[in-house]
């Protein structure tokens, strides 16, 4: 596995080694020596969530508070988003930063977002299926958004070609950095 260091400390692009031919591929999506040598620590996963979404479906920017605070590593298997990652760590130099990577089934990408990350995600393609691990299980009471277009943060998500992100209700209501409860 490539492993590539981000503008966010403890933020990593992961790419494993697909290994294909005229009948398809094969790759090992998840080993946890790898992984844990790769993060330079170990890190335990309770919790494994998919979701599907149609093109122009933009979800988040979602965390939650400690003790329930979420690691998460996030893939595509089928589609295309653009993938961000916000560092809500007050205590951190690059606090209130933002980092976005493109995931989608043909590259094969994934990122790894410690606890202390706000993350989002925009579908660029028809639809796409987003499979993602948790360090910690949810927990609506202590689930949190904040807004994805916070002037304050100035996330360059793509252009939809003049398409308005489709939001739930949750994240419509969803506050502002300067304004959102943390840790």
């Amino acid at each position: 596995m490539d492993v590539t260091a981000t503008a966010i400390p403890g933020v990593l692009i992961l790419e494993p080694r697909v290994f294909g031919d005229e009948r398809g591929f094969f790759m090992e999506s998840f080993n946890q020596k790898r992984f844990d040598e790769a993060v330079g620590r170990h890190v335990s996963f309770v919790q494994d969530n998919h979701s599907r979404s149609a093109r122009g479906v933009l979800r988040g920017l979602h965390y939650q508070l400690p003790p329930h605070a979420q690691g998460k590593l996030v893939r595509v298997t089928h589609g295309c988003v653009f993938d961000v990652a916000v560092d809500i760590r007050r205590d951190s130099p690059t606090f209130g930063r933002w980092i976005g990577v493109e995931l989608s089934g043909e590259n094969h990408r994934q990122l790894w977002l410690p606890e202390g990350m706000a993350h989002g995600f925009l579908v660029l393609s028809e639809s796409a299926d987003f499979l993602y691990k948790t360090t910690a299980y949810y927990s609506p009471s202590h689930e949190r958004s904040i807004r994805y277009d916070d002037a304050g943060i100035g996330i360059g998500w793509p252009d939809l070609a003049g398409m308005v992100p489709a939001l739930s209700a949750k994240d419509q209501a969803a506050s502002t950095l300067d304004r959102a409860e943390l840790a």
